[in-house]
């Protein structure tokens, strides 16, 4: 191996099961949900809960939900992912560009385990814009663990202009092929207040970035609401909750109604089932449109700036 070998650069997601099957659906669970970083409640305590009640209950219900937007290539997420991933290889032909699960396949260990083999540079790019020690410390916490050649990780990038400019576009192309709503709503993953409290940047990054984004719009402050989905668990999370401004919205009279997910760099369960699906029919009841706005996915706005992201951190 010489120093001429080129970098690796290695996009990593948060994971998905290998079918929408309960069996496969538990396996994923079970690793997700075993990390200390999503869940930290003690090990003696949580495990005899998780697979003595949790997986048996949700295996089943979560793989119908993985069922409904299974594509022939995978799920969603996989699908995307690697297609992302080939269109940043194509905008960086001088590196070598390959995807990454925190959780079940392509696991991260794995693939840094065989580009250590062969390259002396490795960028790991966690596709979480926005820092969260539930999601992007996880990633870290793999890149730690395995030995071998430095590698460099990308913390966040909620505000690259490149990025924010992407997201802001894609929302633009919607409104020119369908008209424009009534509101713009940004509903980003949340996690428990807790965490925020004790320090995480998450919450601070997804207003940041949800600003940025309205800004770029040229949206005022009554024309968009940032809102927090996917909670799980009883206790509290980071506030407003999607449902909840969905519902305040409809009572307030808004018939049609724009979202956009900008913590989620690809579709997947939480967009294409949560808000496209379910959260668009609980609209719809109280006599709303709701309009998903698709991620970047592999978008050339999108595969462009996470290259130049890259760039400047191989530079």
């Amino acid at each position: 191996m010489t120093t001429s070998n080129p970098p690796a650069v290695v996009l990593v997601n948060l994971g998905t099961p290998d079918a929408p099957t309960a069996r496969a659906v538990r396996r994923y669970l079970s690793e997700f949900l075993h990390d200390h970083r999503v869940v930290q409640l003690t090990r003696w305590l949580w495990c005899p809960l998780l697979h003595g009640v949790i997986l048996p209950l949700r295996g089943g219900r979560v793989a119908r939900k993985y069922a409904a937007i299974w594509m022939d290539g995978g799920s969603p997420l996989a699908v995307h992912t690697r297609a992302l991933a080939a269109a940043v290889q194509q905008r960086m032909p001088q590196a070598t560009v390959v995807h990454a699960m925190r959780y079940g396949s392509p696991s991260l260990a794995s693939t840094l385990a065989t580009l250590r083999r062969s390259h002396e540079r490795i960028v790991v790019l966690p596709l979480y814009p926005q820092y969260s020690g539930t999601t992007t410390a996880s990633v870290g916490d793999i890149v730690e663990r395995s030995p071998g050649t430095p590698v460099r990780m990308l913390g966040d990038y909620h505000l690259d202009p490149a990025w924010v400019a992407a997201i802001a576009d894609s929302v633009r192309a919607h409104w020119a092929r369908h008209g424009r709503g009534e509101h713009l709503l940004l509903s980003l993953h949340g996690i428990p207040q807790r965490l925020v409290a004790a320090g995480d940047p998450y919450a601070v990054q997804c207003e940041a970035s949800a600003r940025a984004i309205a800004d770029a719009l040229g949206l005022g402050a009554g024309e968009w609401t940032l809102a927090y989905q996917s909670r799980f668990g009883s206790e509290r999370w980071l506030q407003p909750a999607t449902v909840d401004v969905i519902d305040a919205l409809a009572g307030s009279g808004v018939r049609t109604l724009d979202v956009v997910c900008p913590g989620f760099a690809v579709d997947c369960l939480e967009t294409l089932e949560e808000i496209s699906m379910m959260l668009a029919e609980h609209f719809e009841q109280s006599g709303g449109h709701l309009r998903y706005i698709p991620c970047l996915n592999d978008s050339p706005a999108h595969a462009d700036a996470l290259a130049a992201l890259i760039e400047r951190e191989l530079q």
